[in-house]
């Protein structure tokens, strides 16, 4: 189980530099925006499109499991963290497994929209026309690696 947390972890890092990318790009073309209507009276044409369609929907997924890992995650506990015995070992089991299990059913549903998206050549017309599988892809995939990281550690449990 070790070298699957390692490459885990790996993919974990990457998407999580994705999504903090996806952040600086959103704050470079915001002002970029602002300040090409202020100073030249011209907006950024595309920046609204392409944060709705691509950067946000990224910033919000790709980061997930990571912050999970690294304790970052918002929380309501009604139980403490760490129950004794047997019981507490099946409970501490069933709280990663649920919620592993939801999104592997958001990844597998929104992955096969993606997928739809790419095979149907589905676009969104405005100023650029937009391929919407790709816009569509980051949601399973980043739903998909949280819910694996629920599961590995529902394993090591």
């Amino acid at each position: 189980m070790n070298v699957i947390g390692i490459i885990l972890r790996k993919v974990e890092d990457t998407l999580h530099l994705l999504g903090c990318l996806c952040l600086v790009v959103i704050v470079v073309i915001i002002n970029a925006d602002i300040l090409m209507r202020l100073i030249l009276g011209e907006p950024v044409q595309f920046q609204f499109e392409l944060t709705e369609l691509y950067l946000m929907p990224a910033l919000a997924t790709l980061s997930l499991s990571w912050v999970f890992r690294d304790g970052g995650h918002l929380a309501l506990d009604f139980l403490p963290e760490h129950l004794p015995g047997l019981w507490g070992t099946a409970v501490g089991k069933l709280c990663l497994l649920l919620p592993s299990a939801f999104f592997f059913a958001v990844a597998y549903m929104s992955g096969k929209s993606a997928l739809n998206a790419f095979m149907q050549g589905q676009t969104h017309f405005g100023v650029v026309d937009w391929p919407l599988g790709w816009a569509y892809a980051a949601v399973p995939l980043g739903c998909g690696v949280l819910a694996v990281r629920l599961l590995y550690d529902a394993l090591q449990r």
